[in-house]
């Protein structure tokens, strides 16, 4: 029977923090909005839970109460993957039976509420977040957003079709095994996959402990810019939680032509010729942009895979619902239950020489890292339909984890990304992925290939239509601009406060064009005071050549046409200048008159506004 569906909205976070800045959207709204969409897509078993009005009412009071210009996510929709907790709603992980209510959101979707975002439910899931399918649920499959008779991919099945059908405006998902990317190669989405431990996983239902990954779905990069600054940071409460190095942030350095990427020598394609054609297409598209491909032996990538379901790590999983699986087994998934109840009977010296035998292949692996600056592959080799998995669910499900299942194993970052649609109508997505702390690099070389000027169709956000545009922000009901008009000059701009990745006034750089160079430090020849006022509080960078000291500084391109307009909004006592950087460059940026200096709190020995901001606890 066929649904009537009212057109998509335009949710990518841009449009919707010029609309509430502009004040031509008030969050009730948009959620009003949302449900309807939602409401329409109840036969597609996306949700577990989608909050009620009285659990939405304290978050929607919090930001009536609110200036959309003081948060980077001001009522921006998203959704929750239900193995990841949100306080006062229930986790179930897609086994209701062992169903708990937190009173404690995870970190993660702390940072995010913190900054604004606005959580509408909870997205179902392969039961324990086992299997790459979709299909594992009590709650039912989550259908393909192209077309409802193949799988949307797991286990983060219901988080990716929320995104792919407008429903939120990205969603968490997690990633242990490609999780977090096989469904956004099914759904013609970004998945995010961080380097294991920069996203905290206090709060998440375990799979396996020592690899899992909170992961994001997005519409672009543009989207993954503004909300990985915020999910990123150390977290002293989850034991696995890593810093990132100063200079590794997601929005990093653009990657220089020319660079060299690696693409398997050993093609799985299990009989697609279809992906197969398109993987070619969008290698030689890289090599255009600058790339080098290099044949590469793909062998210690497809073992280390085979150790993930095949080896001790399984355990991990028997470990995680240990008491559980041992009193109600019959309470899981068949599927779920066959693949992790015989993990009872591994041994520790099978855990010991599959950890031994994973070094050896991790040293091979590395070793690639000296010479090439990515590696591409396709995210999945072919799509299958809901009915051929529920045929023939462990095979099939292992076939679609052949490019995935070793990326934690081996410590590597990921993003999967749009790549074109096959002729059957379906999306086909291929993965960009280095080693630990390569993300800012993936970022943006993913960027460049999705935004590719040379492509034959430009893309378009999930399965709503919209088109995607690397910095447009339009009207509603007005056409965006088109991105393969010629790119404006940009001017390096280096900011040292508020307007920081992911801090309350980075929208106003991002709104309008711009693009984060690099997170560098000034020549130790400055000062940097704590100005009285705010909302948003703002720091004043002085110059002091004979007692100044390197202050952490970020430094953005921002297109020329668009100067004019920011610095209008810059208020006295700042203003314009040249600041001087930590290697000798000089380059226009806020300085700050000095008479200000009276009266603020000097901050220096800090070293930087963010650390300013940690010291007084926020």
């Amino acid at each position: 029977m066929s649904r009537t569906l009212q057109t998509p909205l335009n949710l990518s976070i841009r449009h919707l923090l010029a609309a509430y800045r502009e004040r031509r959207l008030r969050p009730t709204t948009l959620v009003d909005q949302i449900r309807t969409r939602i409401a329409e897509h109840g036969a597609d078993n996306i949700w577990i839970h989608v909050l009620s009005d009285a659990e939405l009412a304290p978050y929607l009071a919090r930001l009536s109460e609110t200036d959309p210009e003081t948060l980077p996510l001001y009522g921006i929709p998203f959704a929750i993957k239900d193995n990841i907790d949100l306080a006062g709603v229930p986790t179930t992980a897609a086994l209701p039976e062992l169903a708990w209510t937190p009173e404690r959101s995870a970190t993660v979707v702390e940072r995010l509420i913190a900054a604004g975002a606005l959580p509408i439910g909870k997205t179902n899931l392969d039961q324990l977040a086992t299997g790459l399918v979709g299909t594992r649920s009590p709650y039912g499959a989550v259908p393909n957003a192209f077309d409802p008779s193949y799988i949307a991919g797991g286990s983060s099945s219901g988080s990716a079709a929320a995104v792919a059908h407008g429903l939120v405006s990205f969603a968490l998902g997690t990633d242990t095994a490609g999780s977090g990317r096989v469904p956004a190669a099914l759904n013609n989405l970004f998945g995010i996959k961080p380097t294991r431990g920069l996203v905290s996983t206090r709060g998440v239902l375990p799979a396996c402990r020592t690899l899992d990954c909170v992961s994001l779905f997005t519409l672009d990069v543009a989207d993954a810019d503004v909300l990985m600054p915020i999910a990123v940071g150390f977290d002293p409460e989850d034991p696995f939680s890593r810093p990132a190095p100063l200079p590794t942030r997601f929005a990093g350095e653009a990657v220089d032509a020319p660079f060299r990427f690696g693409v398997p020598a050993q093609l799985e394609w299990f009989g697609d010729t279809a992906s197969a054609s398109l993987f070619e297409t969008t290698a030689a598209r890289l090599s255009a942009l600058g790339g080098e491909a290099v044949a590469i032996d793909f062998t210690p990538f497809v073992e280390a895979a085979r150790l993930l379901y095949d080896g001790p790590w399984v355990a991990e999983r028997y470990a995680a619902i240990e008491d559980w699986i041992r009193t109600r087994p019959e309470t899981l998934h068949p599927v779920t239950r066959a693949i992790i109840e015989p993990a009872a009977e591994a041994r520790a010296v099978d855990a010991f020489k599959a950890q031994y035998r994973l070094a050896e292949i991790k040293r091979t692996a590395d070793a690639y890292w000296a010479d090439l600056t990515c590696i591409l592959t396709p995210t999945i080799a072919t799509p299958y339909r809901i009915a051929e998995v529920e045929a023939d669910p462990i095979r099939l499900n292992s076939n679609l984890g052949y490019y995935t299942n070793y990326m934690n194993l081996l410590d590597l970052a990921a993003v999967a990304l749009p790549a074109g649609m096959r002729p059957d109508g379906l999306p086909f997505g291929v993965t960009l992925f280095g080693p630990a702390f390569s993300d800012a690099v993936l970022a943006r070389l993913s960027e460049r290939l999705h935004l590719d000027p040379s492509q034959s169709e430009w893309p378009t956000q999930g399965a709503t239509g919209h088109p995607v545009s690397p910095a447009s922000t339009p009207e509603p009901g007005c056409p965006a601009e088109d991105p393969k008009e010629t790119a404006p000059e940009m001017m390096p701009l280096v900011v040292c406060g508020a307007h920081l990745s992911g801090l309350a006034l980075n929208h106003q750089l991002i709104e309008r064009g711009g693009r984060l160079l690099s997170a560098t430090k000034t020549a130790s020849c400055y000062r940097l005071y704590a100005l009285p006022g705010g909302p948003p509080e703002r720091p004043g960078l002085i110059r002091a050549p004979t007692d100044g000291v390197a202050i952490e500084v970020e430094v953005w391109a921002l297109p020329q046409t668009t100067v004019g307009s920011f610095l209008a909004g810059i208020p006295a006592p700042l203003g314009l200048g040249s600041v001087e950087l930590a290697d000798g460059r000089w380059e226009k940026g806020f300085i700050c008159e000095g008479f200000a200096s009276e009266g603020a709190r000097d901050i220096s020995a800090l070293g930087g506004w963010r650390a300013y901001l940690r010291s007084c606890g926020r």
